[in-house]
């Protein structure tokens, strides 16, 4: 049977095949550009008719752009993949139309009515089969409450830039919960054991079982499962192959008891939580129940989605060691569960993060990480996310993953933390070198930041480099970039200069210790010690001068928009200027607080000395509340608000579910568990959030540190703490709608807060 005859009535709809591994090789004849048709529909609707797309016949991912033969003012994309015209599409928009997609929004509308014509033909190769993005954990920290109006301005940001290989966990729950009530589970069996909506990434790692807010409603199980749908039909449409979820052995505790003589251990804790939330029960892929429980699951996906992809993503051990250390036990279970993929589908790959080689390394010895990988046979079944490789690849020392394919990953974002940072010269250099190396078996490169917030200069710029088999001169990639964010000609030369000063220093980090955003000490839980110039994947560590970079660069980013006024205009650039501001308050509150602890340590300083000193840090914590507010991506309600809607609006809306959609959203930013078991880990600077539990948990220190000097008293740190946590349990629960100077949305000019702001603090 031919590939052709082997769709599946859905995927015969739609007109697309999926090709093999990843989106890579493909016929002519397969080639089917309605989805790009729709996308500049979507995008470019005064253009709809102005593009053309035609298949080359070659292999890989080739395009050329050019214009229309005999039709003025259209242009021609050739291509060898649907994913190679999207790109040569970016290509021109970018490179001719002066215009982009970006997380903020499109801005592709802005083309000119009259084509800029391309004159000598274009043309581009990929220098890697996989474009990869997604971490499991982006579908909890970004994603996680998003409709789908959200989700498809992000498919087409990745399918312009190229990328063809994107993971789809959406609607997971849904099939997982049909093959457990085919095993005997109850409802409430298999409620137990789901966690809430933005923690169920961890729960599919098997860290986490059960949610601490109440049971997952089924209400979000079938509307993420239709969710899905659409995700997945979108991506194939864009000739993206999603990668699809599989069975990984983590199971509820009940399915013991239904099967008493199955092999099933039980996992490690995890990050201090209790056993009932974690301590996660795993079918050994040896037991013949796991093969049943995968065939189980992929051929309900299949039936769900059509035959869209043979790419399975399945992480076993995330965070948690194997129950046994023991190379043939290694070897034994990554082999089982190879074959139950195979078993279920004959062309499987699996897909999986290289994480735990990174952060279990003492147990993943080489030896072992061979053992494992070594367990699933032939080289082309298996990708391997290099998960870190811009500060701590794992690829150069387990000899090229032992020849199994991988991926060159960029993590930075933990948590979906906002501080400005990268290592732009490590992003165009370490790809490309290690594709080189001999014997490499890399074969992608890929985003796997844990979340999407700012700093998308960074993610922009890797994604391009696989479209480049020498690095991207870095100077002249940062002057186009800002031309096309700032679509103002002629371009004031102080925003160049603005971001020369970015790009040469808060985005050429080299400290491989440092390498993540910066997480700024005023979101972590007051205390004496330990919170400045941490390193490791959370930095607090400061590694330029704010004074010559930060400062400077904000300023003549203003200067621009008083040479251009229009500049003012453009979403991206009032982005932009927030973004600058907040991190120099964010940096000048590290000056604050040292100066502060320096006065409490002081014998000689008086309460009022402190409560004066401290006063500083409160206030700064309320200019950087008012400047985050004139900003719709900087504001804690939008975050509530997208959790609050998958409960309905107006009088149909259930007050109940919303309540605990808008608990989970407040937990995951705080407490990150109900006793702050990762307590402080996704914090983000957003208004409402800086404003009404950061400032509240340093105006507590403040008062505590002044009460306790008063009174001669020692430092309690276990008190303090109590104290700490107490704020966060009261602030998780409350609910942003109806309390009192509470706003949905934006509030107060932008530039008025920020010069207030730079006479303030600078």
């Amino acid at each position: 049977m031919s590939q052709l005859d082997a769709l599946s009535p859905i995927m015969n709809i739609l007109g697309v095949v999926f090709f093999a591994v990843f989106a890579c090789i493909q016929s002519i004849d397969a080639l089917d550009f309605r989805g790009l048709h729709s996308l500049v529909q979507r995008r470019l609707p005064q253009h709809a008719k102005d593009f053309t797309f035609e298949a080359l016949p070659e292999k890989g991912d080739k395009y050329i752009v050019g214009d229309t033969v005999g039709k003025r003012g259209a242009v021609t994309i050739s291509c060898t993949s649907i994913s190679a015209c999207s790109r040569g599409l970016y290509v021109y928009l970018t490179d001719f139309g002066g215009v982009d997609i970006w997380w903020t929004g499109s801005r592709l509308h802005e083309l000119p009515s009259n084509l800029p014509p391309v004159g000598k033909p274009v043309t581009g190769d990929a220098v890697v089969e996989i474009r990869y993005h997604f971490n499991t954990v982006t579908f909890g920290y970004t994603t996680a409450f998003w409709t789908f109006e959200k989700w498809s301005l992000l498919l087409d940001w990745l399918a312009l830039r190229g990328v063809n290989l994107p993971l789809a966990w959406i609607g997971y729950e849904h099939i997982l919960s049909e093959v457990f009530h085919d095993t005997g589970l109850s409802d409430t069996e298999i409620a137990s054991f789901l966690a809430g909506p933005n923690f169920l990434p961890w729960n599919r790692f098997g860290n986490i079982q059960g949610s601490w807010g109440g049971n997952l409603p089924t209400q979000w199980v079938e509307d993420q499962f239709v969710l899905g749908k659409q995700i997945i039909q979108r991506m194939v449409e864009l000739g993206m192959t999603p990668v699809l979820p599989s069975f990984t052995g983590f199971v509820p505790r009940a399915l013991a008891t239904h099967y008493p003589n199955a092999s099933i251990v039980t996992g490690g804790q995890w990050s201090g939580f209790e056993s009932n939330l974690t301590d996660v029960s795993f079918l050994e892929p040896f037991d013949p129940l796991f093969a049943e429980l995968q065939k189980s699951f992929i051929l309900k996906q299949q039936a769900a989605y059509g035959n869209v992809s043979h790419v399975y993503t399945l992480d076993q051990y995330n965070e948690n060691d194997p129950f046994s250390g023991d190379i043939s036990y290694l070897r034994n279970v990554s082999s089982n569960t190879f074959s139950s993929l195979r078993a279920a589908d004959p062309e499987a790959v699996w897909l999986m993060q290289g994480w735990l080689f990174f952060s279990s390394s003492t147990f993943w010895t080489n030896d072992r990480v061979e053992a494992y990988l070594g367990g699933v046979e032939g080289n082309d079944t298996m990708i391997v996310l290099d998960l870190y490789s811009e500060a701590q690849p794992q690829w150069n020392r387990t000899n090229s993953y032992f020849g199994k394919q991988w991926v060159w990953c960029e993590l930075h974002d933990y948590g979906g933390n906002m501080g400005m940072e990268g290592n732009l010269e490590e992003l165009t250099n370490g790809p490309i070198t290690a594709l080189q190396a001999p014997g490499s078996s890399m074969k992608g490169v890929g985003l796997t930041m844990e979340g999407q917030e700012g700093n998308e200069i960074v993610y922009d710029i890797l994604l391009d480099q696989a479209w480049s088999s020498t690095p991207l001169k870095v100077s002249d990639y940062v002057a186009q970039w800002v031309s096309r964010r700032y679509p103002v000609q002629p371009l004031p030369a102080a925003a160049q200069k603005s971001w020369q000063i970015l790009s040469t220093t808060v985005y050429n980090n080299k400290d491989p210790n440092s390498q993540a955003t910066i997480k700024s000490i005023l979101e972590l839980s007051p205390a004496l010690t330990g919170l400045v110039n941490r390193t490791g994947h959370h930095p607090t560590l400061i590694p330029y001068t704010t004074n010559t970079t930060i400062l400077p660069a904000l300023k003549l980013l203003l200067q621009a928009s008083d040479v251009s006024s229009t500049l003012r205009n453009v979403p991206e650039y009032r982005y932009d200027i927030v973004d600058i501001t907040r991190q120099l308050l964010a940096n000048s509150f590290v000056d604050l607080y040292r100066h502060l602890i320096t006065v409490y340590n002081n014998s000689t300083s008086s309460h009022e000395h402190i409560m004066s000193t401290g006063s500083n840090l409160v206030r700064l914590l309320g200019d950087l509340d008012r400047l985050l507010y004139t900003n719709e991506n900087f504001l804690l309600s939008t975050w509530i608000a997208d959790a609050r809607q998958w409960a309905g609006n107006g009088p149909r809306a259930n007050t109940s579910y919303a309540a605990y959609l808008e608990y989970n959203a407040r937990n995951q930013l705080t407490l990150w568990g109900p006793n702050g078991e990762i307590n402080d880990y996704a914090t983000k600077q957003w208004a409402g959030l800086v404003g009404e539990y950061y400032s509240q948990r340093w105006k507590l220190f403040v008062d505590y540190l002044a009460g306790i000097k008063q009174s001669g008293q020692p430092y309690d740190a276990t008190y303090i703490s109590r104290q700490l946590l107490a704020i966060g349990q009261t602030w998780q629960v409350q609910k942003w709608r109806g309390t009192k100077g509470q706003s949905w949305g934006t509030k107060g000019d932008t530039f008025d807060v920020v010069e207030e702001v730079l006479r303030a603090w600078a």
